[in-house]
């Protein structure tokens, strides 16, 4: 069995954003970029189908500053293979033309699965995931919580709104979006890490210039503009009671 995971680099939305001179972009001088989370949670599904099935576990990352990061916290827990995509990136990226470029370099991998989180934070023109099946004429299932293999067939757990969950046969080559893991993702100790650097390779495939074309054209990015602000309710609970229901009727909530 040999499974590929797509991870990157996202934004850390817990770090304050700020918008570059061009108005159109953020400001990446000082921006913290973290693993993609649930990039995380496919890392740590597709590790436990090794450990489950004796499969052989690719990374396949985007060069962006810091993902050799990833890369190798991911061969410490297990990974066997690490392989990051290097391009001419000033030019810009969007998940249209990373999935294009990955096509061809996964084809001469032939794996039988390809995971990946199954969305990101910083998605603006659809999920890597659905795209790479779209161009790799492979069947793709979104939202998946749970993975078991038998044979040449892969049977999916997938998640629906109101705590229901669906069941799916799906024939291997397949692509799936991970929600969330088996298991919360393993921790690794920095002493792991710091002799997967040691001991693993991160190998490199040049993508050369991306083809954006079927991603969005950003024109303008700003902070969301300040409202007029809350309006404070005081008094006794009665008063207050009786102002809400004045407010509703004044929208016409009934």
């Amino acid at each position: 069995m040999n499974i590929i995971v797509l991870a990157k680099l996202v934004p850390d939305l817990v770090e304050e954003l700020e918008i570059d001179d061009s108005g159109t972009a953020l400001d990446m001088t000082w921006l913290r970029l973290i693993i993609n989370e649930l990039d995380d949670h496919a890392i740590e599904e597709a590790i436990l189908l090794k450990e489950r099935y004796g499969a052989h576990v690719t990374i396949l990352s985007p060069e962006i500053e810091g993902v050799d990061d990833i890369l190798f916290t991911a061969a410490a827990k297990g990974a066997d293979r690490l392989v990051k995509v290097t391009g001419e990136y000033e030019s810009g990226i969007n998940n249209h033309a990373l999935a294009r470029v990955l096509v061809e370099p996964i084809k001469d991998m032939s794996p039988d699965l390809i995971l990946a989180g199954v969305e990101a934070n910083e998605d603006l023109d659809g999920s890597i995931g659905p795209l790479l099946a779209g161009y790799l004429d492979w069947p793709f299932i979104g939202y998946v919580a749970k993975v078991t293999l038998q044979d040449s067939i892969a049977k999916i757990h997938k998640e629906y709104p109101g705590g229901l969950t669906a069941e799916f046969d799906i024939n291997l080559p397949a692509v799936l979006g991970i929600q969330v893991a088996e298991q919360p993702p393993r921790y690794v100790a920095v002493s792991k890490v710091r002799q997967a650097m040691k001991t693993a390779e991160i190998e490199e495939i040049y993508a050369g210039q991306f083809d954006l074309s079927g991603g969005p054209k950003i024109e303008r990015m700003y902070q969301p503009e300040a409202g007029e602000g809350a309006t404070m309710l005081e008094g006794s609970i009665d008063d207050i009671a009786d102002r809400l229901i004045g407010i509703f009727n004044e929208l016409g909530v009934r």
